[in-house]
């Protein structure tokens, strides 16, 4: 079914890049991955030469600005990436007729909620990253008719510097603290891509969808679950978000609901710490 179809990535070569592109490949669809080496989606001249060019039926625009903590020191580079780059490769997609499958963050909400957000609540983020995130989802509908925002929230996956990596990291320590009240949805870049290939081989219709692991939790109990997958014994305890400042505002509560399209994320990182030991 999808064999002649051709798949454009944009930033091929991060996290979520790096498990997409294979599994794309696997599925049968023609990649062309793209990175910064190649494609400057800040650059309108070069995305639209390239996308004209390739003329894709699909392009999964990864490529993003992600330090959450930075972008408050860094908007503007934030906003050429996130907005101007997604602006880039959204004319270009509505100018040679491709579906863009943009990914987007939790970090769009404000966290006041306390039951999961759905797709029709208002976006009101509280850091610079969720600002220009939304920025780049506006775009995507102002100049897109066929396109997937794919909302996901607290990505880890064996390609790049993630959370449970670094909490790994940090076992051997006389004590790890981690916060306790804020909570949200791990989700493995393995479940996101199998989502991501969903909505194009069962047609999804065109619009937002919440990407991200079922269940939710805090990152302290995110902790506790990954010392236990790994057997560590750690002097491990809760905190609060005031106790451990960052340079971003966190939202408190950003529990997308996902309507069943990702499995629950302790599953997830069971096979995941699995795949990471063997």
């Amino acid at each position: 079914m999808s064999e002649s179809l051709k798949v454009l990535v944009t930033g091929a070569k991060g996290m979520l890049g790096s498990d997409l592109c294979p599994m794309l490949e696997d599925y049968g669809y023609d990649v062309t991955e793209t990175d910064r080496d190649n494609l400057d989606i800040t650059n309108y001249k070069q995305s639209m030469e390239i996308i004209s060019e390739l003329t894709p039926d699909f392009v999964i625009h990864c490529a993003a600005y992600t330090n959450v903590d930075k972008a408050e020191e860094e908007l503007q580079t934030a906003l050429d990436i996130n907005l101007t780059g997604t602006e880039n490769i959204a004319k270009a997609c509505a100018a040679n007729n491709a579906v863009l499958i943009y990914i987007s963050t939790d970090y769009i909400f404000d966290g006041n909620k306390t039951t999961p957000y759905l797709t029709t609540d208002k976006p009101n983020p509280v850091n610079n990253y969720g600002l220009t995130k939304l920025k780049g989802e506006e775009a995507v509908q102002k100049y897109c008719e066929k396109y997937y925002i794919a909302r996901t929230s607290w990505l880890y996956g064996h390609h790049g510097k993630n959370f449970v990596e670094t909490m790994i990291a940090l076992a051997d320590k006389p004590q790890v603290k981690v916060v306790n009240d804020q909570i949200g949805c791990p989700t493995w870049t393995v479940d996101l891509s199998e989502a991501i290939i969903k909505l194009i081989e069962n047609k999804a219709p065109y619009g937002i969808y919440h990407t991200c692991g079922g269940g939710q939790t805090s990152w302290y109990e995110y902790t506790k679950e990954i010392y236990r997958l790994m057997n560590l014994n750690v002097n491990l305890s809760p905190c609060t978000t005031c106790e451990f400042p960052r340079l971003a505002k966190r939202p408190n509560y950003s529990v997308l609901d996902n309507g069943g399209l990702l499995r629950d994320w302790k599953l997830a990182l069971k096979d995941y710490i699995e795949l990471r030991v063997e």
